[in-house]
């Protein structure tokens, strides 16, 4: 099984912690000159000296904020003059958590901009680069709310959706070039995010944290969280020549939790 990614150079979003951090780290050690992306120069500089250079990678990062689409678009397109982006990893920080029927008209408009639109104009600009080496991957790390919505996550069950059938149309559309589109969907797994929204429903409910945890591990078949590095597992091989037939696709790793199929 063909996994290498030498020579090949990938563009990863929220790559200073969390799943995107682990993302960067898996591809580096795949072989690939990772570009970082985040708000948060110190993050980005921390992270970026912990990935793999032992194949003769170069890495580098993008201080950007994804609320400034054009400040977003006029540094990647700087990169872009520099070199193709052979593998894009979409990947944002989930809006605040709390039920639909409380939220906001702007809580949708900034997640839909940060995620959706982002994610278009990102797409649109490492695509001539795609078509020209014969090799895409875009890969957009959404959640399993897009096959069952989440309970109190209605801005998010909203916008991954959206996400999810964008993925699907451009999939469609360019996989005639060589570039795939699919999506990875998380479970629960151990970021900054889950324990947000661990120490919210523990607050709301008058719970302990530990009540909490045991609630949502119970869901899962394999009673467990997943480490960031089991997610990023899964990005790895979307992106590797091994996954070169598979395009259009929700891929959960989420231990079992989601009950459809």
């Amino acid at each position: 099984m063909n996994l290498s990614l030498l020579h090949k150079n990938t563009l990863v979003g929220g790559a200073s912690a969390g799943i995107g951090r682990a993302v960067a780290i898996e591809l580096a050690a795949l072989g690939a000159n990772v570009t970082l992306m985040a708000r948060t120069e110190s993050a980005l500089q921390e992270t970026i000296a912990t990935l793999d250079t032992s194949q003769g990678q170069k890495h580098g990062y993008l201080t950007v904020d994804f609320s400034d689409s054009q400040g977003l678009l006029t540094a990647v397109s700087a990169l872009l003059e520099r070199q193709p982006v052979h593998i894009l990893v979409n990947n944002t920080g989930g809006p605040a958590g709390g039920p639909i029927t409380e939220a906001r008209g702007e809580a949708f408009l900034m997640t839909y901009h940060n995620h959706l639109i982002c994610n278009q104009l990102l797409a649109q600009a490492v695509l001539p680069g795609m078509k020209a080496e014969g090799y895409g991957r875009i890969i957009n790390i959404i959640s399993t709310s897009v096959k069952e919505p989440l309970d109190n996550l209605g801005v998010s069950n909203t916008t991954r959706w959206a996400v999810a059938a964008w993925a699907k149309t451009w999939a469609n559309e360019v996989g005639q070039f060589g570039i795939s589109v699919n999506n990875v969907l998380p479970g629960f797994t151990r970021t900054g995010r889950l324990e947000e929204i661990i120490e919210k429903r523990a607050s709301t409910n008058e719970a302990t944290k530990e009540s909490v945890e045991n609630q949502f591990k119970n869901q899962v078949p394999m009673r467990r969280f997943a480490e960031p590095s089991e997610v990023a597992a899964a990005v790895a091989f979307l992106a590797s020549p091994a996954a070169s037939y598979i395009n259009g696709i929700n891929l959960p790793v989420d231990g079992g939790r989601t009950r459809s199929l």
